[in-house]
C-alpha cells in the first residue's frame, strides 16, 4: 500500500454513533457541573470562603463547545481539537465547575487526531497535536508558577525545599499530564496504524482471491488445451491412417481383393487402437489423483516410434527410423513428448506431402540433450508453412512444457522438416 493511503471516513452510522457519544458526554458533564457546585469546587478566598461558580448560561455555553464538537471528530479531526483544546483551557478560567468530562474529551480530541486525520503530513497531524499539548503544559506551568507565589493558595502546603509538599504536587501533576496527553497522542497513533494494517490485510486478501479466481480459470483452460491436444493428436493420426487405407481399399477393391481386405484389417486396427487410446485418456481425466494427463493417459514413449513408422508405411507413407548416438534413459514425460511430436509429424506427412512421398525419422542423443528430427520428400501441398496450425501449435505446447524447442518449415531440397530438441536438464 503506498503512503498516500487515506483511511476512508466511516459511515452514517459511525456518525450517528459519535453524535451519540458527543450527546452523552455533555449529559455526563451537565452533572459533574451540578455535583462540582455542590461540592464547592470554586471558592473565593479574598475573605471569608464563599462558593462564586460560572453563572449557569456560561456553563451550558462551555459544556457544548467542550462536548458537541466530538460528533465531527472523525470527520473534522484537527479542527475538532482546537476548538476542545480552546473550551478545555477556558472551562477553569471562566470558573465552570466541571474537570471530568472536560478531560476525557480533550483525550478523545487529540486521540481523534492521531487516529483519523487524512493528512499524514507531520506538519499537520504531529504539530497539531504538539502545538496543543505544548500549549497546555506552559499553561500548567503558569499555573503552578502563580500559585507558588501565592501564599493564600493552597495554604496547607509546604513551599519550602526541593522535596516540599507543594514541589511533590507540581511533580505529580506534571507526571499525570505526562500519562494523560502521551496516552492520547499514542493510542491515536496506533489506531491509525491498526486501521492501515488491516486495509493492507484485505486488499491482499482481495488480491490472493482474484488470484485464486484467475488461476482456477487458468486451470480450466490448461486443461481444456490439454485435452484438445491429446482428443487431436490421437484422433488426427488414427483418423489419417484409417483415411488412406480406406482410400487404397476403395480403389484396388475390384483388382485385388486382398489388398482391399489388408487395407480394412488396418483401419480396423486403427480404430481399435484409436478408441483405446480414447478410453485411457477418459479414465485418466476421471481420476482425481492424477496431476498430468498428458503424462498418465499413454505409457508410449521413445519405444514405440518403430510402432509409429510401420504404421505410416501400412499407411502408404514409406518411413525409416534411425537411432544416431548412444541411447540413454529420459523421463516419461519427456519420452511421450518425443512419441506425440513423431506422431503428429507423420500425420502431416500423410495428409500433405503426396503419394509418392517417403519420410526419414531420426532420433539423435546429443551431450547436451536429444533432437527428433521428421524429414519428407513430398511437396508439402496446402501444408502451413509459418507453423501455425493445430497440430503445430500443439506440438510447439508439449516441447515448451519439457523446455524444448520446434523448428518447422520446408527444406531447400524439397520436403518439409519438423525438428524438436530438449535439452539435458530435462531427460
Amino acid at each position: 500500500m503506498t503512503d498516500d493511503w487515506l483511511r476512508p471516513r466511516p459511515g452514517r452510522e459511525g456518525y450517528r454513533r459519535d453524535a451519540i457519544g458527543a450527546a452523552l458526554l455533555a449529559v455526563g458533564a451537565t452533572v459533574s457541573a451540578m455535583l462540582y457546585t455542590r461540592v464547592g469546587y470554586f471558592l473565593d478566598l479574598d475573605a471569608e470562603p464563599t462558593l462564586h461558580p460560572a453563572p449557569a448560561w456560561v456553563s451550558a455555553i462551555m459544556i457544548i463547545a467542550i462536548a458537541a464538537p466530538l460528533a465531527w471528530r472523525r470527520r473534522y479531526p484537527e479542527v475538532v481539537a482546537v476548538v476542545v483544546s480552546v473550551a478545555f483551557f477556558l472551562t477553569p478560567t471562566l470558573r465552570v465547575p466541571e474537570a471530568l468530562f472536560g478531560s476525557i474529551s480533550l483525550f478523545i480530541a487529540i486521540y481523534s487526531v492521531g487516529a483519523w486525520s487524512r493528512n499524514r503530513l507531520a506538519a499537520t497531524v504531529t504539530v497539531t497535536r504538539i502545538l496543543i499539548i505544548i500549549g497546555m503544559f506552559v499553561w500548567i506551568g503558569v499555573q503552578l508558577v502563580l500559585t507558588v507565589d501565592d501564599p493564600n493558595s493552597m495554604p496547607g502546603y509546604s513551599r519550602s525545599g526541593v522535596f516540599s509538599a507543594f514541589a511533590s504536587f507540581a511533580v505529580i501533576n506534571v507526571l499525570t499530564n505526562l500519562l494523560y496527553f502521551g496516552g492520547a497522542y499514542y493510542f491515536g497513533s496506533t489506531a491509525y496504524r491498526s486501521a492501515r494494517e488491516r486495509a493492507e490485510l484485505e486488499d491482499r486478501t482481495a488480491e490472493l482471491a482474484a488470484e485464486r479466481e484467475r488461476s482456477a480459470q487458468q486451470a480450466v483452460a490448461l486443461d481444456r488445451v490439454r485435452i484438445a491436444r491429446e482428443l487431436h493428436d490421437v484422433v488426427a493420426h488414427h483418423v489419417s491412417v484409417m483415411g488412406v487405407q480406406a482410400g487404397a481399399a476403395r480403389r484396388v477393391i475390384q483388382t485385388d481383393p486382398a489388398q482391399a481386405s489388408a487395407s480394412l484389417s488396418t483401419i480396423e486396427e486403427s480404430a481399435r487402437t484409436a478408441v483405446d487410446e480414447l478410453h485411457r485418456l477418459l479414465t485418466t481425466l476421471r481420476d482425481s489423483d492424477s496431476d498430468d494427463a498428458s503424462t498418465s493417459s499413454s505409457t508410449r514413449g521413445l519405444d514405440q516410434l518403430d510402432d509409429l513408422v510401420e504404421e505410416s508405411t501400412a499407411a502408404g507413407v514409406p518411413a525409416t527410423l534411425q537411432i544416431v548416438g548412444e541411447p540413454r534413459p529420459v523421463t516419461a514425460l519427456v519420452g511421450f513428448t518425443v512419441y506425440r511430436v513423431t506422431q503428429e509429424a507423420l500425420t502431416n506427412v500423410r495428409k500433405h506431402a503426396g503419394a509418392r512421398a517417403t519420410v526419414d525419422v531420426r532420433l539423435r542423443y546429443l551431450p547436451d540433450g536429444i533432437e527428433l528430427e521428421v524429414a519428407d520428400t513430398g511437396v508439402g501441398r496446402g501444408l502451413n508453412l509459418a507453423g501455425t496450425g493445430h497440430g503445430h501449435v500443439g506440438m510447439r505446447e508439449r516441447l515448451a512444457a519439457v523446455g524444448g524447442k520446434l523448428e518447422v518449415g520446408p527444406q531447400q531440397r524439397g520436403g518439409y522438416l519438423v525438428r524438436a530438441r530438449i535439452v539435458q536438464e530435462t531427460l
